[in-house]
């Protein structure tokens, strides 16, 4: 999966501490956090190309009945440091509690807002698909802790494809495993514009445990000191061994440990050998340094000795993503990655914990490893990625997917894409066959969204005085051409598809209006400038409308009406 490691943080090291106490209701918690300051994320640099991973002081572990609010308010520090860390600091309570909280230090990218561009001036977007979703859950965490997420951690892509969606209507060619569905609404945010809807959804004929192709797994835990709470090192013993009791006699597993010394713990091991794979998962306890470069090194070892031809070979880590490693060793340890994905052995992160959580070096592994990043902050969160999904966590149909979008000039003026920061694609990278972009799991689903201004609406460019003469005088019975490009999970050359986009305007389908709602979501949380006056109410109407869909089995979508709703509290 494609990356881009130009946008790396430099470190903040916070310097004040504070206190917690109990808030007694959702009202109490709206008052106090609407008088308290607004966070605000260190700016990244432009020109790093990696980054230094810290250790850091775990959080508190307050009294799970007790909520409480927690602000971020990370410091400026040295302008040589190539990461960044946000500081989660609890409001401060009256003196005589005398409690003082330690430092907390989390990790995220930059994200820089697309652009609005000018039809006439750039008419492609390119794009890799992205099927992480581990922006979600960990959006979900901080909002179930009584805090507003530091904007970085809101990836709006990874909030809309944490959803499954309808693909009734949509179409499949030729040959590929995905159907592909498109739709014109009209903007719930800017009355004038409209909304281009992309989806891509693979197609699943393994449901069944029994017709999954043999597993080569390696369960590749951080026992190091920074994972000894409740929820790291116990939540991913609970997750690894409920996956465990799914496995059959011809999957494998490998356990590998890492802290200060790496080890195997359990050489591999047949899938229905069930009892010995759950005694080895218990015996797990933490202490130590991490030293992860050694230890991807071992589970590539280990997955290479076990491959299995026509199966699937995967290693999932799982970690807080706090790495005890230098700059060099992050860039040898990210080529270490990427080599070994051609060899067709990929690498998915489960991310766990708080404080000290490395969101920015999880995404990077998992993207560099052509695998999945998700974060884990709930046993139930646990089920969703390694039980009810999972064909599409392990099992890919289409690797290298991209797509691009052509708007036709005479019927757009301005376009921009909603998400998808980090995978933008240069033009030309579209067809080259040798730029990595992302992997299509069975039965996932992803959606892409694109914002437009239709000719003769006001935009916010200004006219150009020369671009435009040409393209006023097209055909626009077309809005635009999407090309999707992939590849077979065994092959080096891509395959095309292309399809038209009327320039037809429909009414939003329930499900349309509830994706709409998780993007205004995101944007609402990451303080876009491109929504106008959208609120958290008008997202729970447009949501409710699809949020009692068919093929939402686990309630997903019920609770997302919640966070917006705390969110709106927080707000």
């Amino acid at each position: 999966m494609n990356i881009s490691t130009t946008h790396i943080p430099r470190t903040a090291n916070p310097n004040a501490t504070s206190k917690v106490w109990p808030l007694l209701s959702v009202l109490s918690l709206s008052v106090i956090t609407a008088c308290a300051p607004q966070s605000k994320i260190t700016p990244a640099s432009d020109k790093a190309s990696t980054t230094t991973l810290e250790t850091a002081e775990q959080s508190i572990q307050a009294d799970a009945a007790a909520p409480v609010v927690v602000m971020a308010t990370p410091a400026m520090a040295e302008s040589r440091q190539l990461s960044k860390m946000t500081t989660n600091a609890r409001i401060m309570p009256p003196p005589s509690q005398g409690y003082m909280a330690p430092k907390q230090q989390e990790n995220y990218a930059e994200i820089e807002p697309n652009a609005v561009n000018a039809t006439s001036e750039q008419a492609f977007a390119t794009l890799s698909i992205d099927t992480d979703t581990g922006s979600y859950a960990n959006v979900r965490r901080f909002l179930n802790q009584g805090q507003l997420p530091p904007k970085d951690a809101v990836r709006v892509e990874e909030l809309i494809n944490y959803f499954n969606y309808d693909f009734t209507a949509a179409k499949k060619q030729a040959n590929a495993p995905f159907l592909v569905s498109t739709e014109v609404v009209n903007s719930p945010w800017h009355p004038t514009n409209q909304i281009v809807k992309v989806g891509i959804k693979a197609e699943d004929l393994l449901t069944a445990k029994q017709k999954q192709p043999p597993a080569n797994l390696v369960f590749l835990v951080d026992v190091s000191g920074s994972m000894d709470t409740e929820d790291k090192l116990q939540l991913a013993k609970s997750s690894l061994k409920m996956l465990t009791k799914q496995l059959r006699a011809q999957d494998s597993i490998t356990l590998i440990t890492y802290a200060g010394n790496t080890k195997v713990v359990l050489p591999s091991t047949p899938g229905n050998q069930t009892q010995k794979i759950l005694n080895a998962i218990d015996n797990l306890t933490a202490s130590g340094s991490t030293n992860g470069e050694a230890a991807i090194k071992l589970a590539y070892q280990q997955a290479t000795e076990h491959f299995k031809k026509d199966g699937i070979n995967r290693i999932l880590m799982l970690t807080d993503g706090d790495f005890n490693v230098g700059v060099s060793s992050v860039k040898d340890m990210l080529q270490i990655i990427r080599s070994n994905r051609d060899k067709g052995i990929s690498l998915s992160t489960l991310g766990f914990g708080q404080g000290n959580y490395n969101d920015h070096m999880m995404e990077q592994v998992a993207d560099n490893g052509n695998g999945n990043y998700s974060y884990i902050d709930s046993l139930s969160e646990a089920k969703k990625v390694l039980i009810d999904e999972m064909s599409a966590t392990f099992n890919t149909v289409a690797k290298d997917v991209k797509i691009q979008l052509e708007f036709n000039p005479a019927a757009v003026s301005e376009w921009r894409l909603i998400g998808y920061e980090n995978r933008v694609l240069a033009k030309e990278d579209f067809n080259n066959d040798n730029v990595d972009a992302g992997e299509l799991g069975a039965g996932k689903s992803v959606v892409a969204l694109f914002e437009v201004t239709p000719v003769g609406q006001k935009g916010l460019l200004e006219p150009s005085r020369y671009q435009n003469s040409a393209a006023v005088s097209g055909n626009n019975r077309e809005l635009g051409f999407l090309k999707i490009r992939y590849k077979a999970p065994q092959a080096e050359k891509s395959q095309l598809l292309s399809f038209p986009i009327a320039n037809r305007v429909t009414a939003a389908s329930a499900d349309t209006n509830f994706a709409l709602a998780v993007a205004g979501y995101g944007q609402l949380l990451t303080g876009s400038k491109y929504v106008n006056d959208l609120s958290y109410s008008q997202l729970q109407r447009l949501a409710k409308s699809g949020a009692q869909s068919p093929i939402d089995s686990s309630g997903s979508r019920s609770e997302f009406i919640k966070l917006v709703s705390l969110a709106e509290a927080l707000n």
